[in-house]
């Protein structure tokens, strides 16, 4: 496949860069409505490019825009990655648009199943929905990999019981549910990542006075895989359905480590197993999570099977390659659809099959 990848740059300039191999054009941005970024620019990438198959990653207004607007006739396929949940008013008037679009899709990749059922607008276009679950490599996540000067010094400072949560600091990851749950668990818990809430949860954290057993790092970006092998339980406390997937999961399950996650109608409760690979409990309740909590702290040989379903469970069904070879499969099917579009049209047997495939 010839891959392009055309986005909004996080600046207010053009950019071209390569990243492994693969051209990436980040489209000047001149303003933003409602935080979606307006990029004109996209129109002119898109008829420039002249690519035979769009991948379109949703949702996503500027993109679903640029493609109508842009006058693109070829095939698009759409991964959707979330309905939009907080911007209820915008969403509604944006959806006429988005239905344009989705109606010439001839297939629509979500993250799971469960996603498919719960979304009132896959639901209106389930014939043409698949599910394409992320996936990951797991073999980076392999304890063989991690640095074990770094595990020994995490496990003395957060150990012998060490709770992780890994991911932006927003309204729907549900952290402030888990600090409350922290004043029933005797244990620590390590949060990894940024966002607007932290000041707020921090002052939770003062307040409940567990400072001493709660530790926020901030941004990690080397050696994530050994703070999910210095863990002895990883926490998703999520609680809207902008939580679609969860992908921490996964890489906390190639790690061998139990999940306690919430049962939001999302992917959320179909990556990580309740009663297999962790314990899924209600959301928004403290109470559910410092009970799951104590319970894996309290059997071991709980955590350790758990742990084992897990990794097995990334290995098989959430692996990279099976994510890859799916969607290959959506392509040929995709470009093969074109080709006897052509054929029909133009009575031309010789018309060559993998120029239609290919993404330009």
């Amino acid at each position: 496949m010839d891959v392009r990848v055309l986005v909004a740059s996080n600046h207010r300039y053009h950019e071209n860069n390569v990243i492994d191999g693969i051209p990436v054009t980040r489209v000047h941005v001149p303003a933003t409505v409602a935080g979606a970024p307006i990029c004109p620019g996209m129109l002119w990438h898109i008829r420039k490019n002249r690519p035979d198959i769009i991948h379109l990653h949703l949702p996503n207004p500027t993109g679903v825009l640029a493609v109508l607007a842009s006058g693109y006739r070829g095939r698009v396929v759409v991964t959707w990655h979330s309905d939009i949940v907080r911007q209820r008013r915008l969403g509604r008037l944006y959806r006429p648009v988005e239905r344009i679009l989705l109606n010439r899709c001839p297939t629509i990749i979500a993250s799971s199943p469960a996603y498919i059922a719960s979304s009132p607008v896959l639901r209106e276009h389930a014939d043409r929905c698949l599910s394409i679950p992320f996936g990951i490599d797991a073999e980076r996540f392999d304890v063989r990999h991690v640095d074990q000067s770094l595990l020994r010094d995490l496990r003395n400072r957060y150990g012998p019981r060490m709770i992780l949560s890994v991911g932006r600091l927003v309204y729907y990851k549900g952290i402030q549910f888990l600090i409350q749950a922290m004043a029933k668990v005797d244990a620590k818990l390590v949060i990894i990542g940024e966002g607007p809430m932290r000041p707020a949860l921090e002052q939770e954290v003062a307040a409940l006075g567990i400072a001493d057993r709660v530790t926020f790092l901030g941004r990690v970006h080397d050696q994530l895989a050994t703070y999910f092998h210095a863990a002895d339980v990883f926490a998703l406390p999520s609680c809207e359905r902008s939580e679609a997937f969860g992908i921490v999961q996964l890489e906390a399950m190639a790690s061998g480590k139990p999940i306690v996650n919430t049962q939001i109608d999302s992917g959320v409760p179909y990556v990580s197993l309740d009663g297999v690979t962790g314990i899924t409990v209600e959301p928004r309740s403290s109470e559910a999570m410092a009970t799951a909590l104590n319970r894996l702290f309290d059997d071991p040989e709980l955590r350790r099977r758990m742990g084992n379903a897990g990794r097995h469970r990334v290995q098989s069904e959430f692996n990279l390659d099976l994510m890859v070879r799916r969607t290959m499969d959506i392509y040929e099917q995709v470009g093969a659809r074109e080709v006897t579009a052509h054929l029909e049209s133009s009575g031309d047997a010789r018309a060559d099959f993998s120029s239609h495939v290919a993404m330009r």
